[in-house]
């Protein structure tokens, strides 16, 4: 049984054999496409002439089960092309996707044979999953899933939600349940290759207990023993910052949400998901789409902190992309067509606070690359990088890596010369290489700080 770990910047410690080379890929890849998409999409977060609905939309809008039943016979997306998906991420830079294989509300979008509330009792008819598997194995995409502790479908699934008066409980058994799951969870594990990451959900409920949170990481390794899984199998979940209670709880990586940590997670792995308008579900009234801008800065900020970024997007009914998003990917990937050695195989930066941006690093023969993310450009053409003793070697800008800056010491800053105008206005990249590994000089403390023990 592995314990919750990691470590911002790359020094992670070792708790079994595998840990240090199972996680590798993942730390180097920083970004990630999450897909929340099933029955859910058809209402289009509207219901009885309310619009703030999405994935939660049966209890939100507190719809009855043989109500929501009927959304089976309107799934059939058409238009899905699991290869054209595949191409959005890759072409926006991203080395994974974790995509809904059950929500809360049940539905399953493969062909499940301990289920019939899949995609195969739909008008559809396809497996969705394994079509996205061969194209992601296709691509050199890693696939993960995101599969749902919380079940509202199944019958043995409880607490009941809290207004449905008429559902009643005779006869129900959690823990036939929880047989139920794992054998969802096998069929997912066995049908579809290697699978990159388990994304658990739903865990906050007192069915389900921390022991059980335990067995269910042992069983999953014991099908896949590389597999990746978050801290959300278990209970030790502290709100929706992500981070583990200290204890003996399983799980490979803290999963902050909607929000990015001031200072990281040091000393654990992690990664934040993040959805780029209000919802995770397709919801075709909700118009507050963050700008590629934002977007690509919070990459940055999340990767400059030793974390992932998991950015969502929500399909519509017929299996498109919503225009918005693809515009937003398509952004992202020009920027990271540039930029992306800047945050692939990345560590956290070793400086605290920047007023021009971001810093991440990487180790390189003899020294340091320190990738410097400038959001704000400088007036006087001089990018400022104080406390720090390391000797420079050189500096350039990323996009034009042939055109050499002018680097000088002042004191306990290094100061490079820049170009009057900004290349990219929301991130120009420079990278300075060091020698040795970062020497920072740390800020003195002041009265109040100082010990007298």
């Amino acid at each position: 049984m592995a314990s919750f770990f990691g470590c911002q910047g790359g020094d992670q410690k070792i708790d079994e054999p595998n840990e240090e080379t199972r996680m590798d890929w993942w730390r180097d890849a920083r970004f990630g496409m999450f897909i929340h998409w099933g029955l859910y999409s058809i209402p289009a977060g509207e219901w009885k002439g309310t619009t703030n609905h999405a994935e939660w939309i049966r209890t939100t809008a507190e719809i009855s089960l043989e109500e929501y039943d009927q959304f089976l016979d309107d799934f059939n997306p058409v238009e899905f092309d699991a290869e054209a998906w595949v191409k959005m991420a890759k072409d926006a830079g991203m080395k994974y996707i974790t995509i809904t294989s059950k929500h809360h509300d049940g539905f399953g979008l493969y062909d499940s044979k301990t289920s019939d509330f899949d995609v195969m009792a739909t008008p559809f008819k396809r497996d969705i999953l394994k079509e996205l598997a061969d194209a992601c194995e296709k691509a050199g995409i890693k696939l993960c899933f995101y599969h749902s502790i919380m079940d509202w479908h199944h019958p043995d699934y409880l607490p009941r939600r809290g207004w449905e008066k008429n559902r009643s409980t005779e006869g129900a058994e959690f823990p036939r349940y929880v047989d139920y799951m794992k054998n969802q969870l096998k069929e997912l594990l066995t049908n579809y290759g290697e699978i990159g990451v388990l994304w658990f959900d739903g865990e906050w409920e007192d069915t389900w207990t921390h022991e059980e949170g335990v067995e269910l990481y042992d069983y999953i390794r014991s099908l896949q023993p590389n597999i990746i899984i978050n801290n959300r199998v278990d209970k030790g979940r502290q709100g929706m910052q992500g981070l583990t209670a200290e204890g003996n709880f399983v799980g490979d990586f803290g999963t902050p949400e909607q929000e990015i940590p001031d200072t990281g997670l040091p000393g654990i792995d992690w990664e934040s998901c993040m959805t780029m308008n209000d919802h995770w579900g397709y919801n075709k009234n909700d118009d507050n789409w963050k700008s590629s801008e934002e977007l690509i800065q919070n990459l940055v900020d999340i990767a400059s902190k030793g974390g992932n970024f998991l950015l969502n997007i929500g399909p519509k009914a017929d299996g498109t992309f919503p225009q918005e998003s693809i515009e937003r990917l398509a952004a992202i990937g020009n920027w990271m067509n540039v930029n992306g050695a800047s945050i692939y195989e990345t560590q956290a930066s070793p400086f605290e606070h920047l007023d021009w941006g971001r810093v991440t690093q990487k180790q390189i023969n003899g020294g340091t690359r320190l990738y410097l993310h400038v959001f704000d450009w400088p007036e006087n053409g001089e990018l400022r990088l104080g406390g720090i003793r390391n000797e420079a070697i050189q500096a350039s800008l990323l996009s034009a890596a042939s055109t050499q800056l002018t680097i000088r010491r002042d004191e306990d800053a290094l100061v490079i010369e820049l170009p009057k105008i900004s290349p990219n206005e929301i991130d120009e990249v420079i990278y300075l290489d060091i020698k040795g590994e970062p020497d920072m000089i740390l800020a003195p403390m002041n009265a109040d700080s100082i010990s007298n023990h």
